[in-house]
């Protein structure tokens, strides 16, 4: 249930409450020292707003006016966010073992009461229309709760309880292994010709799938055949799962029935499922418009969007480098902000241990432009790129950075920079820092034009800000070009 005992109530704001009831009963709410009164409709449904609250609780919420009054008690007001993505974001605190585990999750885990934060892990649940309730409830912060909640939520959570000093309520909505499509609602799947590229990028994907059964089925067959030999078992390919297949399932089961909600806003960690060739390119346009749709559904304006880059790891034949450089655009989008993990990732572990981190820069983004804080959370950003000439007559750009102050690499190479000609071909180049700008050059380039960085799927040198944020993944080109 969205609203349940141990819930948290959105601070300084209309806050919607709304329920079931007998057809057309008169139902008065009280709750602190408001009462308000609604009408049920025809079918039973109704709806009211509570004054703002400033933060504060235990408090209890009665409605009377059909049978017996019904209460719910031990509700907190604060600011509630709404965490979404795939497995990144899914990771809970114990890990997904035997293969990812969380940094340091035992201590974690046990540090994990906290009367400030309460949870709502959301079950997993696709549906072919959108939904009005779901199964679980709020729960307080424990260590039996916070296991298995996502550990970047709470790690942000955390940061946002103490910084802000307030009760943090945070929502659990993820699935591990889904694509940004299948977040998004039909009215705007349906109505932005734009997104016409991805949808057929989709649809060449669900097709790809249509043996999946057997396939899963013979990988069977050769792990138990290896097993009973004492080999171990071979490696296959990753597959994805049902919450995969059609598109705006997740969004009808796991999203739609929270936009009546009042909530502070969204944190967010998808990316991975959408760096295949045909699907990376359009990732700009899915994920903008993935933003743009939850704002719309759930009316409370341009409501701060935070999110993470993905990560750095091996994964050949597709683009993450892509991806990562669509993610930076998104920033064009107004009330964004984006967290850079590039520096944390693992060659060969699509789950990078270090969430503390993760957590850390979205609550940085958060206290800097949702809260107002005077902190550095945008780390280096691409400006632009100019030519010059180097003493020894080699071609070069040099790359200006917004907030670069303090570039640097922590005492490692500066790597991982390529130039292009007018053919829109990288080769890897040689870079260096000079004061808060790269240079780079290619005796292999005689006129440079394009520069970009961090583009293959594992990154291997970091440069970053006087603050420790790392550089994102980034292309100077105007219109990318892969």
């Amino acid at each position: 249930m969205m609203l349940s005992d141990h819930a948290v109530l959105q601070r300084g704001a209309p806050v919607h409450v709304w329920g079931w009831s007998s057809p057309e009963a008169h139902l008065t709410a009280r709750f602190h020292q408001q009462t308000v009164e609604a009408l049920a409709d025809e079918r039973g449904k109704w709806s009211l707003y509570l004054a703002p609250e400033q933060a504060g609780g235990p408090y209890t919420l009665t409605v009377s006016g059909d049978g017996p009054d019904k209460t719910i008690g031990d509700l907190l007001v604060g600011d509630v966010w709404f965490a979404s993505g795939q497995s990144n974001m899914e990771m809970p605190l114990n890990g997904f073992p035997p293969n990812a585990a969380v940094k340091d999750a035992a201590a974690e885990i046990a540090a994990t009461k906290n009367p400030k934060l309460r949870l709502l892990l959301v079950e997993h649940k696709t549906s072919d229309v959108p939904m009005s309730d779901i199964t679980t409830s709020w729960t307080e912060c424990t260590p039996a709760t916070a296991a298995t909640f996502s550990a970047v939520a709470y790690f942000f959570g955390r940061e946002i309880a103490a910084k802000e000093n307030v009760p943090v309520g945070l929502v659990d909505a993820t699935w591990g292994g889904t694509p940004a499509d299948s977040w998004v609602s039909l009215d705007t799947l349906g109505t932005r010709p734009e997104l016409l590229p991805a949808i057929a990028s989709r649809a060449r994907f669900a097709a790809a799938q249509t043996d999946l059964a057997e396939t899963v089925a013979a990988e069977k067959r050769e792990d138990d055949a290896a097993r009973a030999a004492g080999k171990p078992a071979p490696e296959h390919p990753w597959h994805p799962n049902e919450a995969s297949w059609s598109l705006a399932e997740l969004y009808n089961g796991m999203v739609a029935p929270f936009t009546p909600m009042t909530v502070k806003g969204f944190i967010w960690y998808q990316g991975e499922t959408n760096s295949a060739h045909d699907r990376a390119p359009y990732y700009d346009t899915l994920f903008a418009d993935l933003i743009g749709d939850w704002r719309m559904h759930f009316a409370q304006g341009n409501l701060p969007f935070l999110y993470v880059q993905i990560s750095s790891f091996y994964s050949p034949g597709e683009d993450w480098g892509l991806v990562r450089e669509q993610q930076r655009r998104v920033l064009s989008v107004a009330n964004t902000a984006m967290a850079v993990s590039l520096d944390l990732g693992l060659a060969n572990n699509v789950h990078p241990p270090d969430k503390q981190t993760v957590g850390g820069r979205l609550a940085l983004a958060a206290r800097g432009m949702v809260y107002g804080e005077k902190v550095n959370y945008l780390g280096p950003m691409y400006k632009q790129a100019t030519s010059e000439l180097l003493p020894d007559g080699a071609q070069a750009l040099r790359v200006w950075f917004e907030h670069g102050e303090g570039l640097n690499a922590r005492g490692q190479g500066v790597g991982d920079f390529e130039l292009a000609g007018d053919d829109h071909h990288f080769v890897p180049a040689e870079a260096r820092i000079e004061g808060d700008t790269v240079v780079v050059w290619s005796k292999s380039m005689a006129r440079p034009r394009y520069v970009r960085y961090g583009w293959s799927s594992v990154v291997t040198h970091s440069l970053y800000d006087a603050a420790g944020l790392p550089l994102s993944t980034f292309s100077s080109e105007p219109h990318l070009i892969n």
